[in-house]
């Protein structure tokens, strides 16, 4: 095992076309010379244009794969992917921070996929809170950032209301007018993040490869904003890779 690198973890989905979920989280962090580990939440039947089924990792065996990594290795940074339920995501927060309160955990809010397939439904407003509250980072894009708040809320009130727990960075992929800027939001401070171009090949995976990186460079002991920043630049070329659904990785 190597030494001179630092350890992220993503736990998430195994997607088999390796567009999204670990597989696309392992190529992210190779290239940002991360050591990347890997827990599954998920095991999926899907290529980059269809989703057709979702079998769960049992919640246990989960639990018992992070004590056995956060037991044997100082990882740095989390990312957390595709849950069933808050309860589950819960668990998994709870015990990262209870075995390495540093370690910073960033919540890609996949909560349905560009197939239209539900991942998860939030309920529990109290249960979402207690969650955000030890977590450094969220990355929901405009349509998942409803989908945290009440329907009497906008996507500019249910930010506002939850940057006091955490941060949050909103994906411009679905910006109403300004389309691939991005945002990211504190409790004091909005900061814009503008694309380099617009005129982009879309990818499947692209919000998994975008948090992912900016994981990577948190284990890299990069502040959140540059951060953030560097991960932009980083998507941008995933995306700009092909004209296909499945993206190459490089810096």
């Amino acid at each position: 095992m190597p030494t001179n690198r630092s350890y992220a973890l993503s736990i998430a989905g195994f997607d088999p076309s390796a567009g999204a979920g670990i597989l696309a989280d392992i190529k992210t962090f190779e290239q940002h010379q991360v050591y990347g580990f890997g827990i599954q939440t998920a095991n999926t039947i899907q290529t980059e244009n269809k989703f057709y089924d979702i079998q769960w990792t049992d919640l246990d065996f989960v639990l018992s794969s992070i004590e056995v990594l956060f037991n044997d290795y100082e990882i740095k940074a989390v990312k957390i992917g595709i849950v069933p339920s808050l309860s589950y995501l819960k668990n998994i927060v709870f015990l990262i921070k209870q075995l390495s309160p540093k370690t910073k955990i960033i919540w890609d809010t996949v909560l349905k996929s560009s197939t239209a397939f539900d991942f998860l439904t939030i309920e529990n407003n109290s249960e979402l809170i207690s969650i955000l509250n030890e977590v450094e980072l969220i990355t929901p894009n405009y349509e998942e950032i409803l989908k945290l708040g009440t329907a009497k809320e906008n996507a500019d009130t249910i930010t506002e209301r939850l940057t006091k727990n955490c941060a949050i960075l909103i994906k411009g992929g679905h910006h109403p007018t300004e389309t691939g800027t991005d945002f990211l939001h504190n409790q004091s401070q909005i900061f814009r993040i503008s694309p380099e171009t617009t005129k982009i090949y879309a990818k499947h995976g692209s919000g998994c490869v975008l948090s992912a990186a900016i994981t990577a460079n948190l284990a890299l002991d990069q502040n959140l904003l540059n951060a953030c920043k560097i991960a932009k630049i980083y998507s941008e070329k995933f995306l700009l890779s092909n004209p296909s659904k499945l993206g190459y990785h490089y810096v």
